[in-house]
């Protein structure tokens, strides 16, 4: 596909017509390309797509907690979702990058992708105003939106232990760093997260202490399962 034609596929998919193309121009311009680039556009967009979100949230969900919420905002604003988004508009192919860029792949690194994303959501900001914007990011969103992922699944491992634990009434569990291995630049964690009262001990590791610890946590979290199954068919 030609640049002209892949620009034109691109525009469609989007549904939007910049009154102010070097708007769009700036927004598709990676910082490897040129001086004058895309991150001012994708700072404005990050945070139009936060508050959109969060109040499309707030208004489909009266009933969800604002810890909740929370989660749910992320998990759709993240960078996987943005990549997603820029994927279904074809948008890695008119990204402008640098030779070593192009070279490396970047039109399909998500990273890029992501920041691309909100880069043209900052310039429709800037092109039509904030309801252009939202009706837009409403658009893009319009399946997530309606079908969000299970709250628990959001919920990071200590989260869900924590919570696992509460409910029967037992004490939350204890974390200790029990080593740290590895050169300076390159550390491993091992981190032990105890239940005593179930008896249970397990080992995590990881790049950080908090790593190790989810680590750690999701191993537990399958011991204590597993525990209150026995108990259950006993």
């Amino acid at each position: 596909m030609a640049p002209s034609n892949a620009l034109e596929f691109f525009l469609k998919k989007l549904g939007y017509s910049f009154n102010n193309i070097e708007l769009l121009n700036e927004a598709l311009t990676h910082r490897s390309y040129a001086a004058t680039n895309n991150e001012r556009l994708e700072f404005l967009g990050d945070g139009i797509l936060n508050f959109v979100i969060a109040h499309e949230l707030y208004k489909l969900y009266p009933d969800v907690q604002e810890g909740d919420l929370s989660r749910l905002r992320a998990n759709l604003v993240n960078r996987e979702s943005l990549a997603t988004i820029a994927n279904q508009l074809n948008l890695g192919e008119v990204i402008k990058l640098g030779s070593g860029e192009l070279k490396s792949g970047g039109f399909r690194r998500p990273s890029i992708l992501a920041d691309a994303v909100e880069s043209v959501l900052g310039a429709v900001y800037c092109d039509g105003g904030f309801d252009a914007c939202r009706e837009l990011i409403v658009r893009l969103y319009a399946d997530r939106l309606a079908s969000p992922p299970d709250l628990q699944s959001l919920k990071d491992p200590k989260t869900q232990l924590q919570e696992l634990l509460q409910a029967r009434r037992f004490e939350l569990p204890d974390y200790e760093v029990v080593d740290v291995t590895g050169h300076a630049h390159a550390q491993i964690f091992h981190v032990t997260c105890s239940i005593e009262k179930m008896n249970i001990k397990v080992t995590g590791e990881g790049k950080s202490r908090r790593k190790a610890e989810q680590k750690a946590a999701e191993k537990a979290i399958v011991e204590v399962e597993s525990g209150f199954a026995k108990k259950q068919s006993g």
